[in-house]
């Protein structure tokens, strides 16, 4: 990515002291810009080959189905112009719905669900748009202070034309009351970008009776750039 064409205040500060880790492992000296030689693209194309039959409905995993609100998220992948990101490899996870993520250091006194592993991954299509099926995730406790909770959130992983270009951000359900309190939303300074995190209900995608849709577009590039590095 190139970092010129991003709006100061879109990606979260490096350093931010109500998020307390990042006084311990932000960088206190200038950043350095790498001029590589040539472009990395010697490297692994992801291809729709290591996609697995369930991999982008995370409520399939298991002996049978997990417990929560199941919902659909859908969005597109696109540049500061508009121009879908096509064939582009995504990874999302997640905690469950009682705020428990599938992870041995996540020791917090909620229940696993046997059928939930909140892991999964899709590509864009010609249109970059992509779709998972999964259940809303529940809020959870994090230790940077006495009464910290998280909001309701998904992680994606976005990839490039190799896996060497790898970007990750967060998608964060509207209306949350958790926004005001947690500093890694609260680490963009920009209050325009912090909502550009919120997903939009979709009655669009909403299936049904089945379960309800969401919207999330991420935009990479511009004055619109989804925030990264969260």
């Amino acid at each position: 990515m190139n970092f010129d064409v991003i709006p100061s205040g879109v990606y979260p500060e490096l350093i931010y002291p109500p998020y307390k880790s990042t006084l311990k492992r932000g960088p206190t000296r200038p950043l350095l810009r790498i001029h590589a030689d040539q472009p990395v693209q010697d490297n692994v194309i992801a291809s729709p080959r290591i996609l697995l039959p369930n991999d982008m409905d995370l409520t399939a995993h298991g002996h049978g189905a997990p417990l929560g609100e199941k919902i659909v998220v859908t969005g597109r992948v696109v540049d500061e112009g508009g121009k879908p990101v096509r064939n582009s490899l995504l990874e999302v996870w997640q905690c469950n719905s009682a705020g428990r993520y599938w992870h041995k250091k996540d020791q917090h006194d909620a229940p696993l669900d046997p059928n939930f592993y909140g892991i999964g991954k899709m590509m864009t299509d010609d249109d970059g748009r992509y779709r998972f099926v999964t259940i809303k995730p529940g809020p959870y406790p994090w230790g940077n202070h006495e009464k910290a909770w998280r909001p309701a959130h998904i992680h994606f992983s976005l990839f490039g034309n190799v896996y060497a270009q790898r970007l990750v951000t967060q998608m964060y359900f509207p209306s949350d009351p958790l926004f005001d309190y947690d500093p890694i939303f609260q680490s963009i300074p920009d209050l325009a970008a912090r909502q550009r995190l919120i997903s939009r209900y979709s009655l669009e995608h909403t299936d049904s009776d089945k379960m309800l849709g969401y919207e999330f577009d991420i935009v990479l590039r511009g004055r619109d750039a989804t925030p990264m590095g969260i």
